[in-house]
């Protein structure tokens, strides 16, 4: 029986996978570069057709620029966190881009959630303490998306210390 209880301990009460957010979606990313490439295109070859070919190179290397700043945007964006809150454990997982993963755990009991905020934008910052660690949660995550997670959060931290 004793078992069962230290099962149902670490049973999750709260979990919830942060991801930074992106508006521009696969198939909106595909017709916004036929478009910038149709247009630079059609551009180079006039320019290179009246002899101004170096105005027609750059038009290629602004196409180029701007690939590759989308790139390193989307590379960026497989960013995420997981977090999930239990009555003895909590626990953050932070993956890179690259996909390297860093755990950071606390005692539930011991842990606190300090949120800062500022009066016209809202939550600044998250993070949470304990036992003389101290990690940032959140940090991608754009204004409405910190207020409903730090609610959620601040709530599920409350059971779990109230079942302990």
């Amino acid at each position: 029986m004793e078992g069962n209880l230290e099962q149902a301990a670490d049973q999750p009460i709260f979990a919830a996978e942060l991801t930074p957010y992106r508006s521009l979606g696969r198939k909106g990313y595909r017709i916004l570069f036929a478009i910038t490439g149709t247009v630079c295109f059609v551009h180079a070859i006039f320019f290179m057709a009246t002899g101004a070919w170096p105005i027609g190179l750059f038009f290629g290397l602004d196409f180029l620029l701007l690939y590759g700043a989308f790139w390193l945007n989307y590379r960026s964006a497989r960013a995420r966190e997981e977090v999930t809150v239990s009555r003895t454990d909590l626990s953050i997982r932070k993956f890179t881009p690259a996909g390297r993963v860093t755990e950071h755990r606390f005692k539930t009991l011991w842990a606190r959630f300090f949120v800062q905020r500022h009066e016209e934008f809202g939550i600044t910052s998250m993070a949470v303490a304990g036992e003389g660690r101290q990690t940032e949660i959140g940090a991608f995550l754009n204004p409405d998306d910190r207020e409903s997670f730090a609610k959620a959060f601040k709530g599920a931290l409350a059971t779990a210390k109230q079942r302990i």
